[in-house]
């Protein structure tokens, strides 16, 4: 019986090659917006759970900052449960980095007089506490402590982006459903066609006594299948246009995110983007194989 359905699917679809690569095509622009979204939001969940795991501070002083000024706020940091460990950066050190991180720029510091950089803590949080009020009470009181200038911590951005993938998720997903939608009715309309082609045959197999299961399965499968292409197509399409981009701008992520920062989609998340698309084809089969319930409705006979 799979057997049967395979084949006739298989033959079904070549003969209507024309028609049904439109719903190819209509399911493998679904998903090929569902897997953009899946790959921007996994590449940035991962970016995110290493910015987290290496949140840091930072404590900007004063110039006029007096030593002993300088000592308490150190001492702040180092009886804080919350700091995993700090280093003091002089405006010196500050200068040098600058040159060594970006050395493209580092004509533009050669012939200053002064320190333009101002000196601070770089404090290296905790990130198994997970408690960002507490950090935040800690940024207050540093903010409050005699000598400081400005508390800069990474957590405040890392929320606002965390904010604004949740934002990009909401509109992909009804914008995924649409077209989700449109490749069901997509392959229903084209499967019912191929039902309509083949009314005859239908109705001499219903007249035998024929299966409702053996009648319907090769619409079925001819659903699946062509979601299953659809599926395998937006995967190609997503794949080339990430190579695509890599080359283009790969190093410049690498210098900005971090080296390896982007990837591709892991294996799992392809295969359930195949299986979304097996199952799309499947429920527009469905829809169409209803048709096949007599002769007369296929042939719109009353």
């Amino acid at each position: 019986m799979l057997r049967y359905s395979f084949e006739e699917a298989v033959t079904s679809l070549w003969r209507g090659r024309r028609s049904n690569s439109l719903s190819v095509a209509t399911i493998a622009a679904a998903l090929v917006v569902l897997g953009a979204l899946l790959l921007v939001s996994w590449n940035v969940e991962q970016l995110l759970v290493r910015w987290t795991a290496a949140a840091e501070m930072s404590v900007y002083v004063r110039d006029d900052v007096t030593p002993e000024a300088r000592a308490v706020v150190e001492q702040m940091l180092r009886e804080s449960e919350l700091v995993t460990d700090h280093e003091f950066v002089s405006k010196a050190e500050a200068l040098s980095r600058f040159r060594r991180d970006f050395a493209d720029l580092g004509g533009v510091t050669e012939h200053v007089t002064a320190y333009p950089f101002p000196a601070s803590f770089e404090v290296r949080l905790n990130p198994d506490v997970g408690d960002a009020a507490a950090v935040e009470r800690l940024a207050s009181v540093l903010q409050g402590a005699s000598g400081v200038e400005e508390v800069r911590f990474d957590q405040t951005w890392i929320e606002r982006i965390i904010s604004a993938l949740g934002l990009l998720r909401g509109v992909g997903r009804v914008v995924v459903l649409v077209l989700v939608v449109a490749a069901a009715l997509s392959v229903a309309n084209v499967v019912r066609l191929a039902c309509f082609a083949r009314r005859d045959e239908i109705e001499i197999m219903q007249l035998v006594g024929a299966p409702l299961t053996y009648v319907r399965g090769p619409f079925v499968l001819e659903g699946v299948l062509q979601g299953g292409i659809g599926a395998l197509a937006a995967l190609l399409v997503l794949r080339v246009g990430f190579a695509v981009g890599e080359s283009w701008y790969g190093e410049t992520a690498a210098q900005v995110l971090g080296v390896d920062a982007v990837r591709f989609l892991p294996p799992d998340m392809g295969l359930l983007l195949v299986a979304g698309g097996m199952v799309v084809g499947c429920v527009g089969g469905l829809v169409a194989a209803r048709s096949t319930r007599s002769g007369a409705e296929i042939s719109g006979e009353p």
